[in-house]
């Protein structure tokens, strides 16, 4: 298989991991910044006066990943009366540094993403009209998908990485707008993405959503290959239950997609209610994100400059990125009988760096999981 989660014990050895354990070096700079490599640290949060906020630092724009350091910062804030600022900035790469180690991510003059032991992070941006200060303490334990490295290739060199570091905290702090400071709390996650091969090459299109509804946290993603690796599925799922891990095995996961229609404005059909169904046993998890409105829809070539999107439409590349708000349920079944369901707010995304696959555009699709050898 010319692809899957890397989870054999040869894999632990090779990267230098623990089975049963994060350490904090694992959330430090992990790339350099040459050719070929990227690297995101990525911050959300669903704040208690109804905003929403999503905060990335990155060395570089995934769609130019062949080139050295072009450090990006994006700053989304989703207010409750439904107004959205969305900013990305770029700076020179000397105004750029991450440290090996731990989580000390900087981009001058002002932008902070740091962390202290997977547990306290904070987060500082200002993009456009949008300040965020905000502080990130752990609730759920840091996690990764096995290894966390997805490897790809004849001889798996080929490596996109992922690891949950703050599955699920406590978020207090201040977000400003137009001038309008609003002091708040609120719940949050982060992560932390890199590789040493562009995306566009190893990955069609992924799903990926997290949240909490009750005492329950979710982290779910689809990752569908590029055509090159037939496009094989790679089905990631964690979720906990008063901070404990209760399930993250993606041989017992199915995934469905329904009411899939055609975005307008980039083209890629979107599924309207994604659904994670996770079989332990006697029990059984229904895990539903149910779309309400979208946040984010863009195609990838929009923050370029005009003569790298028009190199961009003689490739033919047409990705597009968009993010969506809505209701997360989360159903607990014990042999067959509705035990326990909870719902809250959440955010999800979907990723598309291919082109379309002709037999989901625009009509109703549903996907099994991937079976247990394309992820051991």
């Amino acid at each position: 298989m010319p692809d899957r989660l890397a989870v054999m014990s040869d894999d632990y050895e090779r990267f230098g991991l623990e089975r049963d354990a994060v350490r904090e070096w694992e959330d430090g700079a992990r790339t350099d910044g040459r050719a070929g490599t990227y690297e995101w640290w990525y911050f959300d949060a669903h704040l208690d006066d109804g905003a929403k906020v999503v905060v990335v630092f990155m060395n570089k724009d995934l769609s130019a990943t062949g080139g050295g350091l072009a450090p990006q910062l994006r700053v989304n804030v989703d207010l409750p009366d439904g107004t959205t600022s969305n900013h990305t900035i770029a700076v020179p790469a000397a105004q750029w540094s991450a440290l090996r180690g731990r989580t000390d991510v900087r981009m001058w003059p002002g932008n902070h993403f740091t962390g202290y032991g997977l547990r306290d992070y904070r987060i500082e941006a200002t993009a456009g009209d949008v300040q965020v200060d905000l502080t990130l303490t752990a609730d759920v334990p840091a996690w990764r998908p096995a290894t966390g490295h997805m490897l790809f290739g004849p001889v798996r060199d080929l490596e996109f990485s992922w690891l949950p570091a703050v599955p699920q905290g406590t978020v207090r702090g201040s977000y400003t707008v137009a001038g309008v400071r609003h002091d708040v709390t609120g719940v949050g996650y982060h992560d932390h993405n890199w590789g040493n091969v562009g995306l566009l090459k190893i990955v069609n299109d992924w799903y990926w959503g997290r949240g909490q509804a009750g005492p329950y946290t979710v982290i779910a993603s689809f990752i569908t290959a590029t055509a090159t690796y037939g496009f094989h599925e790679i089905p990631i799922f964690m979720l906990a239950r008063d901070g404990r891990i209760i399930g993250d095995d993606p041989a017992k996961l199915t995934f469905e997609r329904q009411d899939v229609y055609t975005d307008p404005k980039t083209g890629k059909p979107v599924a309207g209610i994604v659904r994670y169904t996770y079989v332990d046993g006697p029990d059984t998890y229904v895990v539903t994100f149910d779309r309400e409105r979208d946040l984010v829809r863009n195609p990838l070539t929009g923050d370029l400059p005009w003569w790298k999107r028009a190199a961009a439409r003689l490739a033919r590349f047409d990705g597009a990125y968009l993010r969506f708000a809505g209701v997360l349920t989360i159903a607990h079944h014990r042999d067959g009988r509705l035990v326990e369901q909870v719902a809250d707010e959440a955010i999800w995304e979907l990723m598309y760096f291919g082109r379309a696959r002709p037999e989901r555009a625009g009509t109703p699709a549903v996907s099994a999981s991937a079976t247990a050898d394309r992820v051991r």
